[in-house]
């Protein structure tokens, strides 16, 4: 695309940008899915869940009104492309929901952790990671392939909620999409709480931003350069182990967005860090809690293979483009979380 620069380069290097903007957001912002689901269950504050929202708002507005001026084009996202399988959806997203409670974070959470120095942040991510390729193209692929086969969409109609409301309608797609993402961004922003907070509303914001710009990147590179690449955005299962992949083998593979996305966010969550004055090594005391976190890495690796996608991955950059599979699986991601942090606080005593 750019004789100065090679597209996969040119790519990493949009991904890590944009990952910045996430990394950022994590550390100073407060951006977390995990928290966002502890504070509304059990500490009485919907901030941080409103901030997911219009974090979502933000890109759904975006990524339509990139279609509207012929920047991007929805059907080319992976979430798009692919049939969906509502099964796989469900079973995948309570997978990693349950591992999210018993890691403690969710993959997103976990790299913006270790940029600040928790080491046990580390070994999720790890374990995680290698748990995701193991699902994805190692031995378990072969089972996954049996029961859930992927298969390209054969029809004129994406499984995307904006395409089957203008397929019926007959009204223009973007201006549905951007309809849409407006609304959900007057949803959010609709709390006082949150309106008090224009930190919490600037970093949402920026989460937004950061996943359109990896679309509006992606899609360009993919379209003007010379070289075959995917359109994609922000998620952090499936291309954590990409990015172990290539720290071992980066004389022999080129670099890709989901490498440039994950060093982002952990750059930008130590930059953040420092800025907050919150960087301080940690590591695990307990046997008995490091069990349980890598347990749950494994869950989370393996069920956001199954479900295409982790809380960013399917929350934020799958819910931009609208899909259908979106919504159900961060619906089974918060119920699977749920049910873990039920276990974990409650112990399933019953109520007096």
């Amino acid at each position: 695309m750019f004789e100065f620069i090679d597209d996969n380069f040119l790519v990493a290097l949009i991904g890590l940008v944009t990952g910045l903007l996430l990394g950022l957001a994590a550390r100073i912002g407060r951006f977390c899915t995990m928290g966002a689901i502890e504070d509304a269950l059990y500490g009485d504050s919907w901030v941080r869940m409103r901030m997911w929202f219009l974090a979502i708002g933000v890109a759904v507005t975006g990524v339509y009104a990139l279609t509207a001026t012929g920047h991007f084009a929805p059907e080319r996202s992976f979430y798009l492309s692919i049939r969906w399988m509502p099964l796989a959806s469900v079973l995948g997203g309570l997978m990693f929901g349950y591992g999210m409670a018993l890691a403690g974070n969710c993959g997103y959470g976990c790299i913006a952790r270790l940029g600040g120095g928790d080491i046990r942040a580390f070994v999720i991510v790890i374990v995680m990671g290698v748990s995701a390729y193991a699902m994805l193209h190692g031995p378990f692929s072969y089972l996954r392939n049996w029961i859930f086969p992927q298969q390209d969409v054969t029809t004129d109609l994406p499984p995307g909620i904006v395409h089957l409301v203008s397929a019926n309608t007959g009204l223009p797609l973007a201006t549905l999409g951007i309809l849409i993402g407006l609304l959900l961004c007057l949803a959010a922003l609709s709390s006082r709480e949150l309106l008090e907070k224009p930190g919490s509303v600037f970093w949402a914001v920026m989460v937004g931003v950061g996943v359109t710009a990896g679309w509006a990147g992606s899609y360009m590179v993919a379209t003007q350069g010379f070289a075959a690449m995917p359109v994609v955005s922000h998620s952090f299962s499936a291309p954590v182990g990409e990015t172990l992949l290539y720290t071992m083998r980066a004389s022999a593979q080129a670099p890709s967005f989901a490498v440039g996305s994950v060093v982002g966010v952990a750059l930008g969550a130590f930059a953040g860090s420092l800025i907050k004055g919150h960087f301080r090594w940690e590591a695990c005391e307990d046997p008995r809690e490091l069990r349980r976190q890598i347990v749950g890495a494994v869950l989370m690796g393996a069920g956001a293979v199954l479900a295409m996608g982790c809380t960013v991955g399917q929350g934020i950059s799958a819910f931009s483009v609208l899909s259908y599979s979106a919504p159900v699986t961060m619906l089974s991601i918060i119920a699977g979380a749920a049910f873990g942090l039920r276990q974990l606080i409650e112990g399933f005593q019953p109520a007096e």
